[in-house]
């Protein structure tokens, strides 16, 4: 079915052009880091978690709410999300390839990963992320072609393919629970340290991963004329509509605790997130933005007729996809690391070959998203009517 890719009209190929082209501009400068080192990033010594892995943390929600289609398709054998769970399962498969290659861009000599795996440390929680990574994208591949290829004969998924699909459920919930592990298991970082950690990367991640399937759907339905349906995108609106709201409300709790209690190693990381620290306030206007943008779209989801409404819908759902972009892939890991924990503050933002590697990134996984779809589509344009 790789031979779908090789065709397409001038969109198509002017599309996958561009995208080639900011791949090879990153690839440049990510043969500058790898010869000169993680200096010309905007990391430090106090800050050494930046962009890269804030997009990591992100990407993995992504990847992980396939199971939001996955999950009433299969197991509560609801039909209506027949046309977008394959759209689902290969969102996740480029996702997670993202997630990997963020990983490895971040560590200064990339090859060494290999000795997590001849050398592995049980009590790690990188070893068992990258175990929960390596076998989500595993199984997502096996699922979506033996079922894609199983549709295109025109013949029943096979039997065995069942008991796989159902351990891919379980399985997508833990590759954002472990990703918050590594996170909340670090006792000097105060900002991280919760319990509640690991249910706000989910929320976060069932709220930004429909939202952005939604957009596809519609991206999909003008330019190729494929329609998912309207009661499958609406009831992906339903979920994102909960999701967000259980998400706002995690915030809250974060925030009641912190504010509360008003212990200071606390309370100075949400300090310098909504009004800056010792004069650093990099993040209070993207804070702000967060904020503003995940109070207006939880409002118009709440409300039936914008979300009936296609146009407010996907002007929703870029809101809350912008919304939890900007909190998990800007400012929870950064702000964990200010202040200190010996107090100091030290600035962080990213330079440019930083972006530009972390562009080319997104391009490789909108090139292979883009590969994926044309597949799928490819295959459901050869069925009958």
């Amino acid at each position: 079915m790789l031979e779908k890719t090789l065709s397409g009209d001038r969109r198509y190929w002017g599309w996958v052009f561009v995208l080639l082209a900011i791949m090879g501009l990153g690839f440049i400068f990510y043969l500058k880091q790898f010869g000169y080192g993680l200096g010309i990033t905007g990391l430090s010594r106090d800050i050494t978690w930046g962009l890269y892995i804030a997009q990591f943390t992100f990407l993995v929600g992504v990847a992980a709410s396939a199971v939001m289609v996955v999950l009433p398709y299969y197991l509560h054998n609801y039909k209506a999300f027949g046309k977008i769970t394959i759209l689902g399962e290969f969102l996740a498969i480029p996702a997670v390839i993202m997630c990997m290659t963020f990983i490895f861009v971040d560590m200064g000599q990339p090859f060494r990963i290999l000795n997590m795996f001849l050398h592995p440390t049980l009590n790690s929680m990188m070893f068992w992320d990258s175990v929960a990574l390596g076998g989500y994208l595993v199984l997502n591949i096996i699922i979506s072609h033996h079922t894609l290829t199983a549709e295109r004969k025109g013949v029943p998924p096979k039997t065995w393919i069942k008991p796989i699909i159902i351990l891919s459920i379980p399985w997508a919930i833990s590759i954002h629970t472990v990703t918050a592990f590594l996170y909340s298991g670090l006792a000097a970082r105060p900002f991280w340290l919760t319990a509640i950690l690991a249910p706000r990367f989910l929320a976060s991640a069932f709220s930004s991963g429909p939202a952005l399937l939604i957009l596809l759907c519609l991206v999909l339905k003008k330019l190729t004329r494929f329609d998912a349906g309207k009661e499958p995108v609406q009831k992906l609106a339903v979920i994102v509509t909960y999701a967000m709201a259980i998400n706002i409300f995690f915030i809250l709790m974060e925030l009641f605790t912190a504010i509360y209690s008003d212990m200071p190693h606390h309370v100075s990381h949400f300090e310098y997130l909504f009004f800056g620290l010792q004069g650093d306030t990099t993040l209070v206007p993207f804070t702000w933005v967060s904020v503003i943008l995940a109070v207006i779209s939880l409002v118009m989801l709440l409300v039936p007729s914008v979300r009936r409404s296609e146009k407010t819908l996907a002007i929703a759902c870029v809101a809350v996809f912008a919304s939890i972009w900007i909190d998990k892939g800007l400012g929870m890991v950064i702000t964990g690391f200010i202040p200190s924990p010996l107090g100091q503050v030290t600035p962080y933002w990213p330079t440019w070959p930083e972006f530009l590697i972390s562009l080319a990134i997104y391009s490789f996984g909108l090139l292979l998203l883009t590969g994926l779809y044309k597949i799928a589509l490819s295959v459901r344009k050869e069925l009958p009517a």
